[in-house]
């Protein structure tokens, strides 16, 4: 056990373009999925803490939203949430695919690094996607653009060189205190990823059906007589055709939605957990500002 006048502690920003596998790196590293994970672009809207602890460290990895250029008042939250973090933190990772060359969103990002105090590694994520002699190439792109404290190869999926992540990160980390509890995973309340794990089922069930017009607002959360837990919770979507597709025939969409949810919601409060699940039509969701702070987006929670 190393003594508490060595024991390293920081806040760790994830940045990058929209689906580089920050959510995938943050669930892997904390050993227990907090953060939801879809192939649709921009699933993290929230900045979400994760909290890795060891014996000789505690990390406060935030998960920012994939920065990109906003098309409504949700996306302006997104983005701006997200440049907000980099002001805040200790080290900044920023996050890549080896899959995708370098391009205008990447540019972006690191246009805004180079102005930012904190020091950036630079992780390239993916990397079982592609063959190793590609990588000195993939490296050379991005440090011909600006030069980074570090550079770390990864597979997120796979675990592939994560020991060597969390070695450099510590490194770059003063001397500091236990911020949390040991078991303590994230910051959020309960019922933030609660919502979080149904949104989640909703984009991989409906994929581009359902893009995202789609928010998840947990009315209750009520611990019964036998310790099960009765949740429910409010799918909101903009259009009536949306809200035909997440209910589907005979109700089977909403059904496998809750019966996938409720599996994830099992197993993060470790209770049999009753979901009940409805749906709203709100056209212009997103532009709506009362109702964008009545769903939590609002800088001040997320701090």
């Amino acid at each position: 056990m190393v003594s508490q006048k060595n024991f390293k502690s920081g806040f760790v920003a994830l940045v990058g373009r929209p689906n580089v596998g920050k959510s995938t790196l943050m669930n892997y590293l904390i050993g227990q999925k907090i953060a939801i994970m879809s192939s649709t672009a921009q699933t993290t809207r929230n900045k979400i803490q994760g909290v890795y602890t060891d014996d000789d460290s505690q990390i406060i990895f935030i998960d920012t939203p994939g920065i990109h250029k906003p098309k409504h008042e949700l996306g302006e939250f997104m983005v701006s949430s997200a440049y907000q973090t980099l002001s805040e933190v200790d080290l900044v990772c920023f996050m890549v695919s080896a899959v995708d060359p370098i391009g205008p969103g990447d540019r972006f990002i690191l246009d805004r690094l180079q102005s930012n105090k904190v020091p950036v590694i630079l992780v390239i994520n993916k990397i079982d996607k592609v063959h190793p002699d590609k990588l000195p190439e993939i490296i050379t792109s991005y440090t011909d653009v600006m030069s980074f404290k570090e550079v770390i190869p990864v597979s997120a999926l796979l675990g592939n060189n994560m020991p060597t992540f969390l070695s450099v990160i510590k490194d770059c980390l003063p001397i500091g205190p236990k911020y949390y509890p040991e078991d303590h995973l994230t910051d959020h309340p309960e019922y933030f990823v609660v919502s979080e794990f149904i949104r989640e089922k909703i984009l991989q069930l409906t994929r581009e059906e359902v893009p995202h017009s789609v928010a998840v607002k947990v009315d209750s959360m009520k611990t019964q007589a036998d310790e099960s837990v009765h949740v429910l919770a409010t799918i909101i979507v903009e259009r009536s055709s949306q809200k035909g597709i997440i209910i589907g025939k005979g109700g089977a969409m909403i059904k496998k939605i809750g019966v996938l949810a409720r599996k994830d919601i099992e197993n993060l409060l470790g209770s049999h957990v009753f979901l009940e699940l409805w749906v709203k039509v709100k056209p212009k969701w997103r532009d709506d500002k009362f109702l964008l702070k009545e769903l939590g987006y609002e800088d001040k929670d997320y701090h």
